[in-house]
C-alpha cells in the first residue's frame, strides 16, 4: 500500500470515529429520548433509522415534556439536523401533526429535517390490518401498537404494492396504482374478518385515502430529499453523525424475542441498511438500560414483578407508554438479556436510566441467569415457550433510601448505589458511562 493510501485510510478512520449510535438495550422505552437529547448538543446530524410512529421517545426539558415519535429526538437542539432514514415507514399525517405540533410551541424545522425520499409509506389500511391481525383472531397475539409498522414493512418486502415518499412527491402518477391497490386490500381484509364499519371509515377507500395523500404533500414536500446522498456530503465535510434506534435491542426482527418483536432492526445492524451509510462509520454505540427491566405488550419477561414491588417500580417510574398509555410490566434487571444485547449491538458504553425510580427500596435484585429444564443457558432461547419457561436466578443486593434526584456526582451517590451500578458493569462486560437520576437534561451524571 502506498503511503498516500495508508494516510488516506487514517483519515477516514479518524473521521470516521467520531460518528456514535443510541440503542435501546432492551424491549423499548428505556429512555433513549433523553440520551440522544444530551448527546445532540455535541453533533451536527440526528439520524432515525428504524421503525415509525410506533416508537414514543420523550424528552422533558425545563417544565415542558416532548412526546417524539418520528422525529429525531436532536429535533429539540437547534443546531442539529434531523433526518429520518430510508428504513424508517413514515405515515405521513402523523408526521405532519408532529411538525405541526412543534411549530405551536415554537420549534420551526425549516432547514432543519430531511425525510429520506426512499422510506416508505404507512397507509390507512396497513393499520387496519394491524388491528385485524392481533385481535386474537389471526393468529398469536402480538400486543402490537396498532400503528401499521408491521404490514408496512410486509409491503416493502412484497414491493409492487408498496408505496414511498418519492411518490407523495408525484403523487399525479400514483393515483391509478393506489386505485388497483385499494381494491386489492378490500378483498384480502374482508377475508381477514373486517367488517362494513371498519371499511367504510377511510381505512381503504381510494378517494378518502388519496385526498388525505393530497393534503398532507404540501407540507411534506419540502423537507423530502435524497437523504442517502446528504449524509454522504455531510461525512464528507467533516459533520459529526448520530444515529437514533426506535424501539429495543429485544425487539429487533432477527435476534429480538421472536414473534414478540417489531418489524425492523433496533440495533447497530440497522444502520448502515436504514440510513443509507457505510457499515464502517459508527465506533461508538451507546447502549440504554433503565436500571430494572420493563416491557409494554405480550411476551416472555423472566425477571417479571407480578407483586407490590413491580407496582411501586411502575407508579414512581411513571412506567405508561409514551405511544399507547398502556401500562409497562416491571421486573428487576435482566443481566443475561443485556449481556446478549450488548454481543449483539456492538455496545461500548452504556447509559443507565431511572436510577432514581429505584431509591427506598430496601433491596434491589438482578437476574444473572436462566435455567431450563434443570440446565444453565448463557443466551435467550429462541422459542419464546422455552423462554417463558425460563428460571430465573436472582441476586438481590441492599438498597438506598437516599433521594438522589439532586447528586450530580457519581461518588456523591449512596454506597449500595454505586455498588448496584458496579455489579451490572461487572455482569454485562461494559462501562456505565452515565446515570439518570430524573427527566431534567441536568438530571445526568457523567462518568466517562
Amino acid at each position: 500500500m502506498s503511503s498516500a493510501a495508508s494516510q488516506s485510510n487514517t483519515t477516514i478512520s479518524n473521521n470516521e470515529s467520531r460518528h456514535s449510535c443510541v440503542v435501546g438495550m432492551g424491549w423499548g422505552d428505556e429512555g433513549k429520548g433523553k440520551i440522544v437529547d444530551l448527546l445532540a448538543r455535541e453533533f451536527d446530524v440526528v439520524v432515525r433509522f428504524n421503525g415509525g410512529a410506533n416508537a414514543g421517545h420523550t424528552v422533558r426539558i425545563g417544565d415542558e415534556s416532548f412526546a417524539l415519535h418520528l422525529l429525531p429526538s436532536g429535533v429539540l437542539r437547534e443546531k442539529a439536523v434531523s433526518v429520518i432514514g430510508p428504513g424508517v415507514v413514515v405515515d405521513p399525517v402523523a408526521l405532519v401533526e408532529e411538525i405541526e405540533g412543534l411549530q405551536s410551541r415554537g420549534i420551526d424545522l425549516t432547514g432543519r429535517l430531511l425525510v429520506s425520499d426512499r422510506a416508505h409509506l404507512v397507509m390507512p389500511y396497513h393499520k387496519l390490518e394491524d388491528r385485524l391481525r392481533d385481535s386474537g383472531t389471526q393468529g398469536q397475539k402480538i400486543g402490537t401498537t396498532a400503528k401499521g409498522i408491521g404490514p408496512c414493512y410486509a409491503e416493502k418486502m412484497l414491493r409492487s404494492s408498496a408505496f414511498r415518499m418519492i411518490d407523495l412527491v408525484h403523487l399525479d402518477r400514483q393515483a391509478e396504482r393506489l386505485k388497483a391497490v385499494c381494491e386489492r386490500k378490500r378483498s384480502t381484509l374482508m377475508a381477514m374478518g373486517a367488517d362494513d364499519a371498519s371499511l367504510n371509515d377511510g381505512a381503504i377507500e381510494f378517494e378518502a385515502i388519496l385526498s388525505t395523500l393530497k393534503s398532507t404533500q404540501p407540507k411534506l414536500l419540502k423537507f423530502v430529499a435524497d437523504t442517502t446522498a446528504w449524509l454522504d456530503d455531510a461525512v464528507s465535510s467533516g459533520r459529526q453523525l448520530l444515529f437514533e434506534s426506535a424501539n429495543g435491542m429485544l425487539l429487533d426482527i432477527d435476534h429480538g424475542t421472536f414473534p414478540y418483536v417489531t418489524a425492523s432492526h433496533t440495533g447497530l445492524n440497522g444502520v448502515s441498511a436504514g440510513a443509507g451509510v457505510s457499515p464502517h462509520l459508527v465506533r461508538r454505540c451507546v447502549g440504554v438500560s433503565k436500571a430494572y427491566a420493563t416491557r409494554v405488550g405480550n411476551g416472555p419477561f423472566p425477571s417479571e414483578l407480578q407483586d407490590e414491588r413491580g407496582d411501586r417500580i411502575r407508579e414512581v417510574g411513571r412506567e405508561y407508554g409514551t405511544t399507547t398509555g398502556r401500562p409497562r410490566r416491571c421486573g428487576w434487571l435482566d443481566a443475561v438479556s443485556l449481556r446478549q444485547t450488548k454481543l449483539l449491538g456492538g455496545v461500548t458504553e452504556i447509559a443507565m436510566m431511572h436510577m432514581d425510580t429505584l431509591s427506598g427500596m430496601d433491596e434491589v435484585g438482578i437476574c444473572t441467569g436462566y435455567r431450563l429444564r434443570g440446565e444453565s443457558l448463557r443466551s435467550i432461547p429462541a422459542d419464546s415457550e422455552d423462554y417463558a419457561a425460563v428460571e430465573p436466578e436472582f441476586e438481590m443486593l441492599p438498597g438506598w433510601r437516599a433521594d438522589i434526584s439532586r447528586v450530580t456526582q457519581f461518588e456523591a451517590l449512596p454506597a449500595e448505589a454505586q455498588n448496584y451500578i458496579g455489579r451490572v458493569e461487572a455482569l454485562v462486560g461494559a462501562p456505565i458511562s452515565m446515570v439518570s437520576v430524573g427527566p431534567e437534561r441536568n438530571q445526568t451524571i457523567h462518568r466517562i
